[in-house]
């Protein structure tokens, strides 16, 4: 029990990331029924813009502090330029199509962009370091927290006030919400839906750019392979939460969040089971809960779509 406070922040921490990047999936999906499993590449493509403006944009010896928003600002460019190329060229043509050829087209576009980078970027075949913020650690209520993770507690909770706002009071968000709840009347409405639905694939990219940031501080590397688990257990978060969710997101990658690092942490101390609470365990858990919603609330916790809770 003294690890905890401990357990607790940490499951807090990897279910924010997670949610990062499950509000890309919930959110292109509720609006266009599209699961875009290339999204979790866009996480690892905004890590990786990050990067290249830290190590080729900036003279060396600057300052985390002044880096850490050119940094960001660089990695959201990438994600959403990306985001919005698979949208136009990779998604768009097919979106009258059966639906199983956008989804096969999805995986496809991961795979594509994974090789990509392990192609052209340098030393991209082993993991690179990623800049790190100095000081710390500090302690909070029996709990350690890295200076790399403040940026994440700070960024997840900052990222949702900023899609509730954006989702209830401005123009665009109240198309979105038309568009997820009747593309077709929307339409004769005068809301431009494709104009919707790249303004979705370019805010869930936003999202996932900050979650790459936040993940290369956090573990201090990124590799190109690093958008493929996280992708699914954000699509796990999606899920759960209830897929086209918004809020549902977030609330669904941290419940995943806790519950696979707890699981982690204490079942090893059953008798009998101590070989299930092992670290390499961590991703076989997240997918069990996974089924045990499917099976008892297939909905999810909040609903499934963005119209219903915006």
């Amino acid at each position: 029990m003294n690890e905890l406070p401990q357990q607790l922040v940490n499951g807090l921490l990897l279910g924010s990331m997670y949610g990062l990047i499950a509000i890309g999936y919930t959110m292109v999906y509720g609006i266009v029924q599209l699961i875009n499993f290339a999204h979790g590449e866009i996480f690892m493509v905004g890590a990786f813009g990050a990067l290249t403006v830290h190590m080729y944009l900036l003279p060396d010896g600057t300052s985390i502090w002044v880096a850490l928003p050119l940094m960001l600002l660089g990695a959201m460019i990438v994600s959403v330029l990306v985001a919005i190329g698979a949208e136009r060229f990779a998604y768009r043509p097919l979106r009258g199509a059966p639906r199983l050829a956008p989804l096969i087209t999805a995986i496809g576009l991961s795979l594509a962009l994974q090789q990509a980078i392990w192609a052209f970027y340098p030393n991209a075949k082993s993991k690179l370091a990623f800049p790190q913020i100095e000081g710390g650690p500090f302690t909070v209520a029996g709990a350690t927290i890295q200076t790399g993770d403040i940026f994440l507690l700070i960024a997840a909770p900052a990222s949702m006030a900023f899609l509730a706002y954006f989702v209830m009071r401005t123009r665009t968000g109240r198309g979105m919400q038309a568009t997820a709840q009747d593309p077709d009347t929307a339409k004769l409405m005068g809301v431009n839906t494709d104009r919707i639905i790249v303004v979705a694939f370019a805010l869930g990219a936003i999202f996932a750019a900050i979650g790459g940031v936040a993940s290369g501080l956090k573990y201090g590397q990124i590799d190109f392979k690093m958008g493929f688990i996280l992708g699914l257990k954000a699509f796990t978060a999606a899920v759960l939460g209830g897929i086209g969710n918004i809020y549902g997101a977030m609330i669904g990658g941290v419940v995943l969040g806790v519950a696979e690092t707890l699981a982690t942490a204490y079942i090893a101390d059953i008798p009998g089971l101590g070989q299930f609470g092992s670290q390499s365990w961590a991703d076989v858990w997240a997918f069990i809960l996974l089924i045990l919603v499917l099976l008892f609330r297939p909905q999810g916790l909040l609903g499934e779509r963005v119209a219903d809770r915006a």
